[in-house]
């Protein structure tokens, strides 16, 4: 038997919307792309949502709005994929990294008042594996030293902070989603941005295309015109009908494709939960996890990895933390030694199998193989 890491779910219903968006005509940013924001602001309970084509695009954007400029420093954890930091030198601001928790993988927020300084202008935590941060405690710091909070939720969906859906916690200023291929809510490539500000929202809505004043929606219908001005340095950051069509068909299936996610993470802790060579997920009682992300820690990580491959077992590690990356460490001379818990997690960490498809026949034999490798 051969378990990749991920297998997208896609039925017949996705490729009925692709193929219906194709035959309207309207291939690029339209009809189908405002809709996916109507419903998705509608799912998430935000005021605003603003569809771009990843989540490193909504993150820029996001940026943008809150007023980010050169020079700046914007707060991240280590433990995250490279768009997070990446996003910050767009501006040619500086990326400040934080040590995370050993148990959640999260930031930790008892690190990040000490990495403050006067130039200090946001924080931007990431929910790993869709566990959302501390955020009370994170909004508790914004609000003492005026920074804005941008959520990198670019595994949380559909997860929630103590009752409410991440995208619409009231002390962000944007929260930020992908739609890429192995996310539970996947369009292929895509992401969303959700915010409650109006000021915010027309901003990244203007910028996600070239800084031109009116959609291009807005421009090729009968109530459009030839004529638009550009009124900001813009970027080319919008989606697309076809992305869109699969996005509204995804969306209305996020509870069940949670659920089946949660089921398969619910098998793997009941099966590994005596086994004391593994440290299993763990997960705070005020908040629900998409399970994006199932990750254990065990010793000769590496090793294991190896021979869970050569048994049929794909799997992946998250993440290599940003202070150990070439550019990042020569360009901002971040010293290994300053994340400690980074450098542990990373080391042991290792993210098993966990797509909604999966039959009860693989994830048992993905528990039988671990259990075989692993001891």
């Amino acid at each position: 038997m051969q378990i990749p890491f991920h297998k997208t779910h896609t039925t017949d219903e996705e490729i009925n919307a692709v193929v219906g968006a194709m035959k309207s005509g309207w291939l690029t940013m339209g009809p189908k792309t405002l809709e996916f924001e109507k419903a998705f602001k509608a799912f998430i309970g935000s005021s605003e949502a603003i569809s771009v084509n990843s989540a490193t695009a909504a993150l820029h954007l996001a940026l943008k709005a809150v007023g980010i400029k050169r020079s700046d420093e914007v707060i991240v954890p280590t433990n995250t994929f490279v768009a997070t930091a990446e996003v910050v030198t767009y501006f040619d601001a500086v990326p400040v990294l934080c040590d995370i928790e050993e148990d959640t993988h999260n930031i930790d927020v008892k690190k990040i008042e000490a990495l403050i300084t006067e130039k200090t202008k946001a924080i931007m935590p990431v929910h790993f594996g869709g566990q959302a941060c501390d955020m009370d405690e994170i909004y508790a710091i914004a609000k003492k030293y005026n920074l804005k909070v941008i959520e990198d939720a670019a595994h949380a969906m559909p997860s929630s902070y103590k009752g409410v859906k991440i995208g619409n916690l009231k002390g962000t200023d944007v929260t930020c989603f992908s739609f890429y291929a192995t996310k539970t809510l996947s369009t292929g490539e895509g992401g969303m941005a959700t915010t409650n500000n109006e000021i915010y929202a027309k901003s990244m809505r203007i910028n996600r295309l070239h800084g031109i004043s009116r959609d291009a929606w807005d421009r090729y219908t009968t109530k459009g015109a030839w004529y638009y001005e550009i009124v900001d340095n813009g970027c080319k950051y919008n989606t697309t009908d076809i992305n869109s069509a699969i996005g509204l068909v995804q969306l209305k299936k996020q509870e069940i494709l949670c659920k089946k996610r949660a089921n398969i993470a619910q098998k793997y802790t009941t099966a590994f939960k005596n086994n004391n060579n593994i440290t299993l997920p763990f997960v705070k009682e005020d908040r629900e996890t998409s399970w994006h992300l199932y990750v254990i820690k065990i010793d000769n990580r590496d090793s294991v990895i190896e021979q869970l491959k050569e048994a049929g077992v794909g799997c992946s590690v998250h993440f290599i933390p940003i202070h150990k990356h070439p550019y990042y460490k020569e360009r901002y001379h971040y010293k290994n030694e300053d994340y400690p818990v980074a450098n542990a997690v990373f080391e042991q960490s290792l993210s098993l199998p966990i797509y909604p498809d999966m039959s009860d026949e693989e994830v048992a034999f993905v528990i039988e193989k671990v259990q075989e490798i692993v001891g």
